[in-house]
């Protein structure tokens, strides 16, 4: 049994509806079922979603504080007044700045650009970049994808002289900037119906207002890319953008982006919203984060395939850099958290600091260790002379991450963010109360429900319905992104046909599933370790996105698997492994962290003489049994507290038991558990039992009669009896116990002699021929059988002894 990483959960479209979609819009019912499921079960609407284009577009003219901005742009461009273009380190500042330049070079102005640097500056209007742009002769400064909540600065620049217009897209304040002109969707009384535009989207529609709506379509790439990389809803105008931005980036003139591509191994031809999220968004975020956005600006903005290449190489290698640095970060926090939990209980909240944790990267590393451990995480770096501790926070739906840092706002500097994301600073003399003060507001917040992570499918279906022609037709819901992701599928109870790894490091894992008479190739990126859980014949339940693979000119449909899990008890074979002790350890660390929030035990089972000859691993949360004569099975004391079996689902057979009692006390003690491991070594075939029969017992007899007519030492008369079997000693020695007990033999003092006419007697009567034939039939189960005939047979033994 596999647990799944995350509960999965899906909506019921109506039946109904699906059938009245797939009628009217001429589709497939399963992308009929998808549009219902999101919502859009009227024809018109789910129309209108399929064909958003150019008709999606608003008036940029019902932005708030556009009619006062657009003629102050054009009073200094008439004027020729040097305008400042003011963004933000991030993919959407990048994106805007650059919409920005191309918008004034069209319009011949006379313009600088400032980015702050994120480590050395900070996000945000500063005091002493509007001192630099006054000596610059600025008189306008134009902001994008930042200034809304800047009122000091922007009343500072006021004194200076300088109007400052804000093209924003973040939660206005309560109390707002007296700009010259404010723009932002969200603002108080706006009323452009649209509130999801990206930073980059706002500057789109100001230079729809100043070009009278006549944009270059290219311009639509640099926002496309803004709008993909903040995660802004691929929804009404945002997918109008992202849509036709694509379709021009596939045949892009832009020099930068084509370079940015292909450095990032992405087809031109066939680029989509997932390529630029993860390919070419985090190459543009790596200029932000260890160097400085300029060096991205300029990428996007080059006209110059030479210096393209190199700026795009550059960045590629500025982004190799920071997967580098965030896996020494994580590598660290992680290190530091299981130090610091050594009795299994993580913290409400997870907060976590350290010196050189560049602080460009720590989102991510937040990121990470949330997704490992399904907590709410604080990433802090510690400036190491001033004490100063800067860092993001991310969050689980269970828990408001700006509500938690707000009840204990008077510890920190300054803090700032929304229910999932934050960012906050603080003195390292604070954060041991800091962190005390969150794990307090977390146990009055958290609940174990709120700790299983969830993950939304789009529904149900059999294999026979991801089809490639249904995988075709998803492109027709296309770009995918926020609040229209790529469609997640539920498959349950297909069979593992083929299991096999792939990639290097055999870090990847291919499955060939089937269900019916639909068979399916499914890949899992990162899951190559599971390969030996899933055998062929495993029954297998799958969440998975569908997608073509085109090879060699052939296309065929591929599920690319997000979370698996087999619902059923598994026994694993690995029987006749050299480092058993070892392969126990591997199965700890790949089943029970598995266990969707259970509190999943495990056990292993050896021979009193195994632990001679080894040493215990060490593995927390696992005890260690032994095989008893007496009580057929006897733990080692290290049980944790007074468990005594009942919980553990993770059962590890270092060695097989030697009799069937021992057998039945092991089905016992363990009732719960839904995994067995056999590791027992394989005796040789010479020295195996086998299940006795009547003829092998009348041939030992009439060599007995020869062999043991006058008293002879039984080590003797075995050794000549295994020359004219092929029986092994272990075998002989028992069928010996069988003559004894049945009378046919005596044993005296090493000697052994035939009695000649015993008593006539049944060998079932002989207790120790009924325990040579149980003993075995358990020794071939367990030495020859299959897996799925063992398993039945001992689920058959488990049912008897209950």
């Amino acid at each position: 049994m596999l647990y799944s990483k995350t509960k999965w959960h899906s909506p019921v479209a109506d039946p109904v509806q699906s059938r009245e979609l797939a009628r009217r819009l001429s589709v497939s019912p399963l992308v009929a079922s998808l549009l219902a499921a999101r919502g859009m079960a009227v024809p018109e609407e789910a129309l209108a979603f399929i064909n958003a284009g150019t008709e999606e577009e608003h008036d940029p003219f019902l932005l708030k504080g556009m009619k006062e901005a657009v003629p102050r742009i054009k009073k200094a461009l008439q004027e020729e007044e040097h305008i400042l273009v003011y963004g933000d380190y991030d993919a959407d500042g990048v994106s805007s700045t650059s919409l920005m330049i191309y918008l004034l070079r069209h319009l011949g102005a006379s313009f600088d650009i400032y980015i702050p640097h994120r480590s050395g500056e900070g996000y945000g209007l500063h005091n002493h970049a509007l001192d630099w742009a006054l000596q610059q002769g600025v008189s306008l400064i134009i902001t994008v994808d930042t200034g809304i909540s800047a009122c000091s600065q922007i009343a500072y620049a006021n004194e200076l002289g300088m109007d400052v217009i804000v093209t924003d897209h973040h939660e206005p304040p309560e109390v707002l900037p007296a700009a010259y002109a404010l723009i932002n969707p969200k603002l108080p009384g706006c009323p452009y119906p649209f509130k999801g535009l990206a930073g980059v989207g706002v500057a789109y529609k100001l230079a729809q207002a100043l070009l009278d709506g006549k944009v270059p379509e290219e311009w639509l790439e640099i926002a496309a890319i803004g709008t993909i990389a903040d995660l802004m809803p691929l929804l009404d105008e945002n997918r109008a953008i992202v849509r036709r931005g694509l379709k021009s980036m596939r045949r892009s003139k832009y020099a930068g982006i084509r370079a940015l591509l292909e450095v990032s191994a992405v087809s031109v031809e066939n680029v989509d919203a997932v390529n630029v999220a993860f390919a070419v968004a985090p190459r543009i975020n790596a200029s932000g984060r260890l160097d400085h956005a300029g060096r991205a600006v300029s990428l996007l903005t080059t006209d110059d395939p030479v210096e393209a290449e190199r700026l795009a190489g550059e960045l590629d290698l500025l982004n190799k850099e920071r997967q580098m640095v965030v896996e020494r970060i994580v590598a660290e926090a992680i290190s530091r958290l299981e130090e610091r939990i050594k009795d299994g209980r993580l913290p409400g909240i997870i907060v976590l600091a350290g010196e050189g944790w560049n602080v460009g990267v720590v989102g991510i590393v937040a990121s990470k260790l949330l997704e490992r451990y399904y907590r709410p995480v604080i990433i802090l770096d510690i400036h190491p002379e001033t004490g100063c501790c800067k860092g993001s926070a991310r969050s689980i739906p269970g828990l408001d991450i700006y509500e938690a840092l707000s009840s204990c706002s008077e510890l920190m500097d300054h803090f700032g963010g929304h229910p999932a994301a934050a960012g906050m600073s603080l003195h390292l003399d604070n954060l041991e109360a800091f962190t005390s003060a969150l794990e307090e507001f977390a146990l009055g917040v958290l609940t174990d429900e709120h700790l299983v992570p969830v993950t939304e499918a789009d529904g149900e279906y059999a294999l026979a319905d991801l089809s490639l022609k249904a995988a075709e037709e998803l492109e027709l819901l296309a770009p995918f992104g926020m609040s229209n992701p790529l469609p997640k599928f539920i498959v349950r109870e297909a069979v593992v046909k083929e299991t096999r790894t792939m990639g290097q490091g055999n870090r990847h894992l291919k499955l060939v599933l089937q269900q019916g008479g639909a068979t399916v190739e499914a890949v899992a990126f990162g899951k190559g370790e599971l390969a030996e859980l899933l055998p062929p014949g495993t029954g297998i339940d799958v969440l998975a996105e569908l997608s073509i693979n085109e090879w060699n000119g052939s296309r065929k449909v591929q599920l690319m698997l997000k979370d698996l899990s087999v619902p059923q008890p598994q026994l694993f074979d690995f029987r006749g492994v050299r480092d058993a002790a070892g392969r126990t350890q591997r199965l700890w660390n790949l089943l029970l962290p598995q266990t969707g929030g259970r509190q999943g035990l495990a056990a292993a089972v050896v021979r009193k003489d195994w632990l001679k000859e080894q040493e215990l691993p060490e593995c927390q949360g696992m005890t260690f049994w032994v095989y008893d004569q007496y009580n057929g099975i006897s733990p080692v004391d290290n049980l944790p507290g007074e468990d005594d079996g009942s919980h553990v689902s993770l059962l590890c057979l270092l060695d097989m038991p030697e009799t069937t009692q021992q057998l039945d006390a092991l089905l016992q003690t363990f009732p719960e558990v839904e995994n067995i491991a056999l590791l027992h070594s394989l005796r040789q075939e010479r020295e195996r039992l086998l299940v006795p029969t009547r003829e092998q017992f009348k041939m030992l007899y009439k060599w007995l009669a020869a062999i043991a007519a006058v008293p002879v030492p039984e080590q003797e008369a075995l050794l000549r009896l295994s020359r004219k079997s092929p029986m092994s000693l272990r075998m002989l020695r028992m069928m010996l116990d069988v003559f004894e007990e049945l009378d046919f033999i005596r044993r005296e003092q090493g000697q052994l002699s035939f009695v000649t006419r015993p008593a006539a007697r049944d060998l079932a009567s002989s207790s120790h021929f009924m325990r040579l034939s149980e003993l075995a039939e358990m020794e071939q189960y367990f030495m020859e059988g299959s897996p799925s005939e063992l398993q039945e047979w001992m689920e058959s033994r488990r049912l008897g002894a209950s």
